[in-house]
């Protein structure tokens, strides 16, 4: 946690707030802080900037704010992901919020399982909690927006051609012949298959929606990895 990030029903006056649970634990035990020390602060949605220690036992820690900066903008990058196995999940949209990601879409493709779409980790609240992660780490304040898409064929029919018109569509698939952009000066949509890969006539329809394959070698990657590689290289 590089950012204490605090929630409109944290605050207790405009300039105050108070903590417990999962926060407060991470600053006793792992920032080790104590009274009077200042900690990088940010209010969801909103400014960041530094909060002064008042309190901190433990049955809670009080702040007192200074929020003077703001958030750091996000990427014009919209990602499509097929749904990775639940216990990759948390991973990955903890990332993509990391990465300073503008939209996520968590797809359905032929090769995601079914039974990834009943699981816990795909609760609301959960994909919430991860994504405050990421901005934690990232010191961002901003959620990206989060979307479901269960049915494939109506979001590439429909939905994505109009995210691609509004930039660049990249779709990653092995053996493609296309090599990655090297920086990302539109609005990009980027879209990551399953870990066994696009199945041909998903492919086909993406490419009819308007998005362009990239390759990015001969080595096959899993979810977490081709995100991380993918968007380094368009945006950093």
């Amino acid at each position: 946690m590089n950012l204490v990030l605090l929630c409109p029903e944290d605050l207790v006056a405009p300039d105050r707030a108070l903590l417990t649970g999962r926060r407060l634990a991470h600053v006793r035990e792992v920032h080790r802080a104590t009274v009077g020390d200042d900690l990088a602060v940010g209010l969801l949605g909103g400014k960041m900037g530094r909060g002064r220690l008042l309190r901190l036992d433990d049955e809670a820690l009080e702040l007192t704010l200074s929020l003077d900066q703001a958030p750091p903008p996000k990427l014009p990058l919209t990602l499509v992901i097929a749904v990775p196995r639940p216990k990759v999940l948390n991973r990955v949209v903890a990332a993509s919020a990391s990465l300073g990601v503008a939209r996520i879409i968590l797809v359905n493709a032929w090769k995601v399982e079914k039974a990834y779409w009943s699981s816990p980790r795909m609760a609301p609240e959960n994909l919430r909690q991860q994504m405050i992660l990421g901005l934690e780490q990232a010191k961002d304040t901003v959620l990206p927006e989060l979307r479901l898409a269960r049915l494939f064929r109506p979001f590439v029919e429909d939905e994505l051609p109009v995210l691609v018109a509004q930039g660049t569509g990249l779709v990653a698939h092995p053996a493609s012949g296309e090599s990655l952009p090297r920086i990302l000066v539109a609005p990009v949509t980027l879209a990551i298959g399953p870990e066994g890969g696009w199945i041909e006539a998903e492919i086909q329809s993406l490419l009819r929606a308007g998005m362009r394959p990239l390759d990015l070698g001969p080595r096959i990657l899993r979810t977490e990895t081709a995100l991380a590689a993918l968007v380094g290289r368009l945006a950093f």
